[in-house]
């Protein structure tokens, strides 16, 4: 075969089978069996492995994964995806109603109603009709890059086709999701092999789409509705126009929506949807309404967290009836003993519940519970429903009070409760299993040490079998502590699990992750010892003020509070962090094997022609993330403070900053410097 006619074949199987692909995904129409789809889709891989040169990356090839990321770039939205407006009641939507109206002043307007569908946002960009990245919301602002794992979902289209012009760089948004049969038979299979049990759809989809194997993302099987197009050169008019205009190029979109004149039409259209939306293959929570509009849209704007020209209307929460067969109680890193509620099984919102959430003591006592009791139990949005009341109609007489555990249920040491705070507490943090565990979780986690590869299960089976006792620990681990090593994993049932063992690789891997994390910056060190109210941001404020661990150990509670944004709850939690022995010998035995104790010296920028001078950044910028912003003004000098007060020397504004921060800062005559006067300042 000539190169000619293998790019022919090629591009006529690519044509094919994408047919074929649409008809199945979004019309649920099979026009060919399974095989022939499949030797369809063999004889172009074999075909591209012969001329690699026609290989492309919108071929139907590239969904079945196999491309393995190790790490997701951070990538800056180019423009915001910025959440929604809720409301739980119709008169909340009159009052929108009556908003959108003053600000069209008397112009007449329509509205579009869509599914608010319960999944994970993702963001399309494509140039020239093909799919060039894929994104997550992130904060809105900014989000991880996915495209490896988006191109194997079978409905996201990975070149375009239309017999519309299109842009030639465009943005779809939608909502990528986990059916619940998938998730069903996920699950099954999990139960099967003992394994622990996924917790729901949606988190089930968002932790799908960060795995590393693109090719374990594509046996998942997810799906994605789109429903927002968004570029620079505007091609529509209407929502509902760029609705048509997705369809029209082959993107999924649900067919359950619906243009609405009023918004009497919008109210009869949620109500039509409250039972109905239980029949669909997943999980939806709510109404989105959007003015339809694009120009009525632009007029409206925005405020610094949503739309004005359109709100999400939330279903009400669901609510069944019980029995309360008993309490369990589960204990946190931090010692926190939270009671959980073990109901008989019952069907809620479209799920099977058998826990809820009690929180603490005071939760129990004021709901009256006894075991036995039959309780009305909620789900509104929670993963995990709460218990609000008791249906004494059903109570038997003969039903004994409830006593609240006084020892930890892990390792028997008596709980405290601090005045003033609702929480038992088990205060054996060194020896009590799950604080451990916790812990030891928390000093490897992402924002933290990063040690990657050592799971939970891993962690519990070095702590049972005695190689570990504490994070310092994991600097004396060796290849062979790991290799070979077996650990349990459990399954729903605590009394149910499998037993693995670590193999080569994995602890090669282990090994190696433990040694760099060592040279992770020192505000993660901070962050990862886990003291009480001490976030990653307080971690790096603390990191900025005190040049190492044995300068932030020493400090004074005077010196403490001196540091910017640092209070009075965060600087007792710190002194009493560093005045117990057990905890000094913890930081000593972390400098002793080599982890990274203090503040690397910054470079020393040109010129300090920002020392002394206090800045607040607000908004999202064109140029550089707030991140980048935050750095170049510590680098010439500057600090940058969250909250403006007369002592404020300039707020940095970029687009969709927060109301209340102008207000404020204009009452208060504070300097606003736009994202080109900033860089002017500094002489860049």
């Amino acid at each position: 075969m000539t190169r000619e006619e293998a790019k022919k074949t090629i591009d006529t199987l690519i044509e094919k089978i994408e047919y074929y692909n649409s008809r199945y995904y979004q019309d649920s129409i099979s026009e060919i069996s399974d095989y022939e789809f499949d030797q369809m889709l063999k004889s172009l891989e074999n075909l591209e492995n012969q001329f690699p040169e026609f290989k492309y990356g919108y071929s139907p090839t590239q969904r079945v994964g196999g491309a393995i990321t190790k790490s997701f770039d951070t990538v800056i939205h180019k423009n915001s995806m910025l959440s929604l407006s809720n409301t739980y009641s119709e008169e909340e939507l009159l009052d929108f109603d009556k908003r959108v109206a003053k600000g069209l002043e008397g112009q007449t307007y329509e509205y579009f109603c869509e599914l608010k569908f319960d999944g994970v946002a993702i963001s399309l960009w494509y140039e020239d009709g093909i799919l060039l990245k894929a994104v997550t919301r992130g904060d809105g602002t900014r989000g991880d890059d996915i495209t490896n794992n988006a191109k194997t979902i079978r409905s996201v289209p990975l070149k375009v086709k239309t017999s519309r012009s299109l842009p030639l760089e465009f943005e779809v948004r939608g909502e990528v999701f986990m059916s619940r049969q998938i998730f069903n038979e996920l699950n099954e299979e999990k139960e099967l092999r003992g394994e622990p049990l996924l917790a729901n759809p949606r988190n089930t989809t968002s932790g799908t789409l960060k795995m590393q194997d693109s090719s374990i993302v594509s046996s998942r099987k997810l799906d994605c509705f789109l429903y927002y197009f968004q570029s620079t050169e505007r091609v529509v008019s209407t929502h509902e126009d760029a609705i048509h205009l997705l369809e029209q190029s082959g993107f999924n979109v649900s067919k359950t929506y619906k243009k609405c004149q009023n918004i009497h039409e919008v109210i009869e259209y949620i109500t039509s949807w409250e039972d109905r939306r239980f029949d669909l293959p997943l999980d939806t929570d709510g109404i989105v309404i959007k003015v339809n509009s694009l120009e009525q849209q632009d007029q409206l704007g925005f405020t610094a967290k949503s739309p004005r020209w359109a709100i999400a209307y939330k279903y009400k929460t669901q609510s069944a009836v019980t029995l309360l067969k008993g309490i369990t109680f589960q204990v946190g890193r931090t010692g926190a003993i939270t009671p959980v509620a073990e109901l008989e099984p019952v069907l809620l919102a479209g799920t099977t519940v058998k826990r809820a959430s009690l929180h603490n003591a005071n939760e129990i006592e004021r709901l009256g519970l006894k075991i036995g009791d039959y309780v009305f139990v909620e789900k509104g949005g929670e993963i995990i429903p709460k218990v609000t009341g008791v249906d004494l109609s059903k109570r038997s007489s003969n039903l004994p009070d409830f006593k609240y555990i006084t020892k930890c249920p892990e390792c028997g040491t008596v709980l405290v409760r601090k005045e003033g705070e609702a929480v038992h507490f088990c205060p054996n943090e060194l020896a009590c299993p799950p604080q451990v565990l916790g812990k030891i979780e928390h000093f490897i986690q992402r924002k933290a040490m990063n040690v990657e590869s050592l799971g939970p299960e891993t962690i519990r089976g070095l702590l049972e079998q005695d190689k570990i006792k504490d994070i310092a620990d994991l600097y004396q681990l060796t290849y062979d502590d790991l290799n070979g090593l077996e650990f349990k994993v459990f399954s729903d049932k605590k009394e149910d699990y499998s037993i693995r063992t670590l193999r080569e690789k994995s602890a090669q891997n282990i090994i190696e992750s433990i040694e760099k994390s060592k040279f992770q910056p020192f505000d993660r060190l901070i962050f990862g010892l886990g003291i009480r109210y001490v976030g990653s941001t307080v971690a790096e404020k603390l990191a900025e003020y005190f040049p190492d661990i044995h300068a932030l150990a020493s400090a004074s509670y005077e010196s403490l509070v001196e540091v910017p944004e640092i209070g009075e709850r965060i600087a007792e939690s710190v002194r009493l962090y560093f005045t117990d022995p057990k905890n000094i010998n913890l930081v000593n035995r972390l400098v002793q094997y080599g982890v990274r104790v203090k503040s690397e010296p910054k470079e020393k920028s040109l010129n300090n022609v920002l020392e002394g001078k206090t800045f607040v950044i607000s908004g999202v910028f064109e140029k550089v993330s707030r991140e980048k912003l935050q750095d170049l003004i510590k680098d010439f000098g500057g600090k940058v403070v969250s909250s403006i007060s007369s002592k404020l020397d300039y707020l940095v504004a970029g687009k969709n900053m927060g109301p209340s921060k102008l207000e404020k800062a204009n009452k208060l005559n504070i300097r606003l410097l736009s994202e080109d006067e900033f860089f002017d300042m500094i002489g860049k």
